[in-house]
């Protein structure tokens, strides 16, 4: 029963993470509209996030000696480069095809735990990573546009391998008596990533006049500093400390397939908010991420010495405390 609850409970945290980090991007496309650059909305996004959570990361300091290769490995891979590599990624190809590639993340994370780990996966898990593949690429409909950039699929890519780092990491973060508190993780992670994307981004040259204005979305005039809070409290802050919070009680794997669900998130949102229409094969592939992730979670969680992964398992009992912590804090 208590497995059962902290299951219940990692899932709607991880569904939770999928539509804050869904709702970015309906926040930020008004304000690129308006005249800021991609990598200049992304800096102003992590870097307002970490400025939020510094008094978490005061309160955790001792992270820094205690888990210095942790925190370095989740800002630069969980914050600077799932977001550098995208953007960089999408300049250079379609923006569908990007996606599609950087959500190969679940399917990467099952080959890191059966191939790194050495650790056999659930067969739930495998199909429902081919599922939701599937219909994230009706979502996205990869086929309007493909075009071949071997520079830009590697970014792709690259993202994808970001992602990979994220969800491992979370994970690992929660590993024996000498667990890493999520907040802290993700408030030096964050703290990590403004650092490096300061260097790419060069905010200096930002026109920070479009932040005290206005930005269009469906046709109504919304005020530029109301979506950058949105985009930094709710996109950011909210949706890394679920996301994180929901592997240790999920596994890597599982919640990366639930996380799959922010491409779906993102388009309704788009449609409700953007006027962007859906058409019936996003809609199909919508439904079919929703099956691929349902599949992917309902596999039995084992106890924590089992091998299988694809449960709550190891990660469940030492989520607990961190939990009820982090309530304050996709």
């Amino acid at each position: 029963m208590h497995a059962s609850r902290d299951r219940n409970a990692g899932l709607g945290l991880a569904l939770a993470s999928a539509f804050a980090f869904g709702g970015s991007g309906v926040a930020a496309k008004p304000l690129i509209e308006a005249g800021l650059d991609p990598l200049h909305v992304v800096w102003l996004r992590v870097a307002g996030a970490a400025l939020v959570m510094l008094p978490v990361a005061w309160r955790h300091r001792d992270l820094l000696t205690r888990k210095p290769a942790l925190l370095a490995g989740f800002g630069m891979l969980a914050v600077a480069g799932v977001q550098a590599c995208y953007f960089a990624a999408i300049s250079r190809i379609p923006v569908g095809v990007a996606l599609l590639i950087e959500y190969l993340a679940p399917a990467l994370v099952l080959a890191w735990v059966r191939f790194v780990q050495r650790r056999p996966v659930t067969r739930a898990a495998a199909l429902g990573v081919v599922l939701a593949v599937g219909g994230l690429a009706c979502v996205v409909e990869v086929w309007a546009g493909l075009g071949f950039d071997a520079i830009g699929l590697l970014l792709a890519l690259g993202a994808a391998c970001c992602q990979v780092g994220y969800f491992v990491l979370s994970d690992q973060g929660a590993d024996g008596d000498d667990a890493a508190d999520p907040l802290g993780v993700i408030a030096y992670g964050l703290l990590i990533g403004a650092l490096v994307l300061t260097a790419v981004a060069r905010p200096w040259q930002m026109d920070w006049r479009v932040l005290g204005g206005g930005a269009g979305m469906a046709g109504t005039t919304v005020p530029a500093a109301l979506l950058l809070g949105w985009i930094v409290l709710i996109a950011t802050v909210v949706a890394y400390v679920t996301g994180v919070v929901s592997v240790r009680r999920l596994s890597p794997q599982v919640a990366g397939v639930v996380a799959c669900l922010e491409a779906v998130i993102a388009t309704v949102l788009a449609w409700v908010l953007l006027r962007e229409h859906l058409s019936a094969p996003q809609i199909i592939g919508g439904a079919v991420v929703l099956v691929g992730a349902f599949i992917a979670q309902s596999s039995t969680p084992k106890a924590a010495s089992g091998p299988v992964a694809g449960g709550s398992g190891t990660v469940a009992g030492a989520a607990d405390g961190d939990l009820a912590a982090e309530r304050a804090g996709v």
